[in-house]
């Protein structure tokens, strides 16, 4: 990879959109990327909107400010897809994932968009395998499969990593942020 991968990530105020973009610049770094993770919201609440950023390079990154012109726009909350415009400084071939039950058709026909057009139930996914609807570990490997940015064992195994650290007195956490990962790298639709 010669160029910058840049990423946005559109979701609301505990979603996880931060910590799903420091999960990745984390699993590029262990693979001998470099990269950068970074939020940009100011005093939301819990619930509003928000978006995180990635770069990742196999060269030094020397910019420092917010994307935008990203290559791939993940979409955590799909009621964001009729309030926020996701699809700000993407290029025409730049590639789109939104967690949503639709299909990705009916969002390429809504939003007019030709590039690469992807779709998940993450939420569903969290749910079944969390608890709660907490998308970003799901968004995770469906980001994985969709780009291809990423060898998808190296980031699960350093994904299971940082969730074992964090998580160490609650492994039922880390089984299920994991096997959420599975599901959506599985059911990604394109």
């Amino acid at each position: 990879m010669a160029e910058t991968i840049e990423i946005r990530w559109h979701g609301r105020g505990g979603q996880g959109a931060k910590t799903a973009a420091l999960l990745v610049a984390d699993a590029a770094i262990a693979t001998g990327k470099l990269a950068q993770a970074f939020p940009e919201y100011g005093p939301e609440r819990m619930g509003a909107p928000v978006k995180a950023f990635n770069r990742i390079s196999d060269q030094e990154i020397r910019i420092h400010c917010s994307v935008e012109h990203p290559s791939i726009v993940l979409v955590l909350d799909e009621t964001l897809v009729d309030s926020v415009n996701i699809l700000e400084g993407v290029p025409a071939n730049g590639t789109i994932i939104i967690n949503t039950e639709k299909s990705a058709d009916e969002y390429r026909q809504q939003l007019g968009f030709q590039g690469s057009l992807y779709t998940v139930n993450a939420s569903g996914i969290a749910l079944k395998n969390i608890g709660m609807n907490k998308p970003n570990t799901p968004m995770l490997g469906a980001l994985v499969k969709a780009t291809g940015i990423l060898d998808y064992q190296k980031m699960l195994e350093d994904t299971t990593h940082k969730l074992e650290k964090k998580f160490k007195n609650k492994p039922e956490v880390i089984e299920g942020n994991v096997k959420a990962i599975q599901d959506a790298y599985e059911e990604v639709n394109k």
